[in-house]
């Protein structure tokens, strides 16, 4: 058993994450009616993801701060910066790409009971009571903005602390690692569940009808992952970028596709950052805020979903609104995980910019709950892989100057 466990672990992570995929989907095609005992595997494994990632972010980030010394550069200006072009770039790419291939929805039933935010000015101030969350009940939450905000003040805080203090932060830094590299290495397993629970339970026939909704939302998202992101690191970075854009791809999107979840994925971005030598100062604080404000994909969504009842009802766009609307899906995404139900949820929000009722709004957002399981999956992988790519391009842009 020693020995098959050993020869188990000497294959990379992503080649056993493929082999878990082709027996999930083997499983789902053999014995459909297994579905509690396969599925359980991959709600597991998110559910130890996404109770790790939280502590792990808290952690790290107070010891990362606690540690720097004065003028210790850790290029977050250059990651803001990426960050935020990124996410708007990703917004304008969706308005073209929905104004060169216009779609049309049949609108139905309204989203359950789900209830939008009013305007971005309810988005903003969700965002600053996320911040002053009790610390405790931020964690319990999964607040990334409460975890990210008192991380940040209590790692300030500990800067002048003793070195026995801060040799225990490394200490508890490297076990929390320890207990996430555990974790990461279930992920086959949990992925294989993953695949089993979508194909025997969902199936992809409930999504014939939104085809080619899902082509342009899947197409514009594959574009900013492979042209405009990779762009975005050879003006930084000065070299050829594919190499970077698709191991993250590779290492870090096929995990965000299945589990869905850019906080769950957080543990294996910081690996990854780990892998490819980045600095940690740098990577324990990028990581989790990219996953809270890095969100090319939920500005991809807002804005396809948007026009695409733009379109449904007939309205005319003019050229400053369409501007009006990138903006305004970029900012809206960067508050998303700081609303119940995420991107989705945000599009009521711009719909508003056209004057469109909440209640046809809310139908876009029922479809958008039907299409989730390619829509959300290929959204998080961008998200997510994202994170990193911005993290080493500012890295590499750095070293490039020296």
């Amino acid at each position: 058993m020693r020995n098959l466990i050993a020869r188990w672990n000497q294959i990379s992570l992503v080649n056993r994450i493929l082999i878990g995929i082709v027996i999930g989907l083997i499983l789902a095609l053999v014995a459909p009616e297994a579905a509690s005992g396969v599925s359980i595997l991959g709600s597991l494994f998110v559910s130890a993801l996404k109770a790790v990632a939280p502590v792990l972010v808290f952690v790290l980030v107070i010891h990362a701060i606690a540690k720097q010394s004065g003028g210790q550069k850790t290029n977050m200006k250059s990651i803001l910066v990426l960050y935020a072009i990124g996410t708007f770039l990703a917004g304008a790419v969706a308005v073209v790409a929905s104004f060169l291939f216009p779609t049309k929805l049949t609108l139905k039933e309204a989203a359950g009971d789900v209830s939008p935010p009013s305007g971005v000015g309810e988005v903003i101030e969700t965002l600053v009571y996320n911040i002053f969350t009790n610390p405790v009940t931020a964690i319990m939450e999964a607040n990334y903005i409460g975890i990210l905000a008192w991380a940040v003040v209590l790692g300030i805080a500990l800067k002048k602390a003793s070195s026995a203090t801060k040799t225990m932060l490394e200490n508890v830094s490297d076990a929390v690692s320890q207990v996430v590299q555990w974790v990461i290495n279930l992920a086959p397993f949990g992925i294989m569940g993953l695949v089993y629970d979508a194909i025997a339970t969902n199936g992809l026939s409930a999504l014939g009808e939104y085809g080619r909704l899902l082509l342009v939302l899947v197409g514009s998202m594959l574009f900013i992952a492979l042209i405009v992101n990779p762009l975005l690191v050879f003006v930084y970075t000065r070299k050829n970028p594919y190499p970077l854009v698709l191991t993250c791809l590779k290492e870090s999107g096929i995990t965000a596709f299945f589990t869905r979840s850019s906080a769950a994925n957080i543990p294996v971005n910081m690996k990854l950052c780990e892998k490819l030598g980045l600095h940690k100062d740098t990577y324990s604080v990028s990581i989790p805020l990219g996953a809270t404000i890095n969100m090319a994909g939920a500005a991809v969504t807002i804005s396809v979903l948007t026009l695409a009842t733009v379109h449904t009802l007939g309205i005319e766009v003019d050229f400053v609104t369409a501007v009006l609307l990138a903006v305004l899906s970029a900012v809206s995404a960067a508050g998303a995980s700081g609303v119940a139900g995420g991107s989705l949820l945000l599009i009521p929000v711009a719909c508003s910019l056209f004057g469109i009722p909440a209640d046809v709004a809310m139908q876009v957002v029922a479809i958008g709950f039907i299409i989730g399981v390619v829509q959300d999956s290929c959204e998080t992988a961008l998200n997510s892989s994202s994170d990193v790519v911005f993290t080493a391009a500012a890295e590499l842009a750095e070293k490039r100057k020296q």
